[in-house]
């Protein structure tokens, strides 16, 4: 199977020929294969194969699912496949090997996908790009000097060179949809309580954190999503599941949204003029489809906001190493974590847990404020990101401003993860370099339906399918 025959298939496309058989599920491992070999060297996407596992699983008889004969990676986070190592993009974890896999992961396999790889993070998925020391930076495809993306940066990359049509990911402040806005991908981050985290984890990051993929397609996103949500067994709380398969929204009619236009942030933080472009031509196509747009302001104190960050994202990463260190009845040794890990742990040691409730308590206003705001808007449309995918070493975690320069490029997502509500980031415009703008949508609390009923439309509106970086 040559590149160009695999890569114009999604994922659903290429099961289609499995089940018709046209080809089979180790010819799509090969084809996945073979261009891992001619890009990966490039983009530095993937950080761990095994995909002699995989022909073995194929040969055995891979479950009869939707996705039969799919090639899929992990996202090397917090995604257990019992006996693969699990690094989470550090070497304080390089030896982590877990005896039993994750509920997704035997989701995803009894889906029948053949699971050959982890794409890279950055430590901890404690990044806006992806540059961990333990793996080296991951490329954008489409500019090889500029970030992917983080925290599933090697996940987008991976999709982007067309090494698979699809990736799993995960998102505690816009891990899908940043990288997905950097490589000019579909990226949605389900609602929270969605996703099963178990069985090692209650909740990810204080219930900022949730998993689903990057894709190329939105009917892709949707179909995955209809084989993995839903909690699993001992999950701290779930949601009320979907009125009919999430497959089925896409192409429905999604009827005229009030939709608020979010530009502008508080404070005057600059918004690059590419990405206000982005949004405001989101904005007119949904209008022309038929939707109502009104400029806004979120009712929301983004300064404080960011500030409860800062104390919930401390307190866990401090109790993540300890937790870690206690495992391995030993502590990090020099240079086992990066610099702004070792700083994130050092201020959580000094957080207390009033600091910690009155941070909690803050987010929960914050999603009641939202929740408020939406009864009128449906959906908040914003760009994803106020820059364009920066050049390498500019969000590295070496950098003294490493902080302030990530809130820069990406101040627009992280709400959506502290009010647990779906948003996507939709691939409708690139900018005069030829580099891909996202433009993000936020949802109601729930209503993943929606906002997948508008990408569908946005799909058909503006195909994004061959739009696909020369590498």
């Amino acid at each position: 199977m040559t590149h160009d025959d695999y890569a114009q298939h999604d994922a659903i496309g290429l099961a289609k020929l499995v089940a018709d058989r046209q080809v089979s599920a180790a010819q799509l491992l090969d084809a996945a294969l073979a261009r891992i070999e001619a890009v990966n060297p490039k983009i530095n996407a993937l950080n761990h194969l095994f995909a002699e596992r995989a022909r073995t699983e194929i040969a055995n008889g891979l479950p009869d699912g939707p996705f039969h004969g799919v090639p899929l990676v992990l996202k090397d986070l917090y995604m257990a496949y019992a006996g693969e190592p699990t690094a989470n993009g550090s070497r304080f974890w390089a030896a982590n090997i877990p005896s039993r896999s994750s509920e997704l992961f035997e989701r995803y396999r009894r889906a029948g996908f053949a699971i050959f790889a982890k794409s890279a993070t950055p430590e901890l998925g404690y990044s806006a790009t992806t540059e961990p020391a333990a793996s080296g930076p991951t490329r954008n495809p489409w500019d090889l000097s500029r970030t992917a993306g983080g925290s599933s940066g090697g996940a987008a990359a991976a999709v982007a060179a067309g090494i698979v049509p699809m990736a799993h990911a995960s998102d505690s402040g816009g891990s899908i949809r940043i990288p997905a806005s950097c490589c000019g991908l579909f990226g949605l981050k389900p609602t929270r309580g969605r996703m099963p985290m178990g069985p090692e984890r209650g909740e990810s990051s204080a219930g900022l954190g949730t998993a689903h993929a990057i894709s190329r397609s939105v009917r892709d996103s949707a179909a995955l999503l209809d084989i993995s949500a839903g909690p699993d067994l001992g999950a701290p709380y779930g949601i009320a599941p979907p009125a009919r398969p999430w497959r089925d929204e896409v192409g429905a009619d999604p009827g005229t949204i009030r939709i608020a236009l979010v530009v502008d942030l508080p404070g005057g933080d600059a918004v690059h003029k590419d990405c206000r472009d982005a949004a405001q031509d989101a904005a007119a196509l949904c209008e022309a489809l038929g939707h109502h747009i009104e400029p806004a302001e979120l009712p929301i104190d983004r300064l404080l906001l960011a500030a409860a960050s800062s104390v919930v994202s401390a307190t866990l990463v401090r109790t993540l190493v300890e937790a870690r260190a206690q495992q391995l009845g030993r502590s990090p040794a020099d240079g086992e974590l990066e610099p702004h890990i070792v700083a994130l742990v050092e201020a959580g040691r000094s957080i207390d847990a009033a600091d910690y409730l009155r941070a909690i308590q803050y987010f929960q206003k914050a999603n009641r404020d939202l929740a408020a705001f939406q009864t009128r808007y449906p959906v908040i449309l914003s760009p994803t990101l106020a820059q364009p995918p920066v050049p390498l070493g500019m969000l590295h975690a070496a950098a003294a401003d490493v902080r302030t320069r990530s809130t820069a490029f990406a101040p627009y997502t992280a709400l959506a993860n502290i009010t647990g509500v779906p948003a996507m980031t939709v691939p409708l415009f690139d900018n005069a370099e030829g580099l891909p703008i996202g433009t993000q949508f936020m949802g109601r609390f729930g209503d993943e339906a929606l906002l997948l009923r508008l990408a569908a439309q946005l799909e058909a509106a503006r195909p994004w399918k061959d739009r696909r970086p020369r590498i």
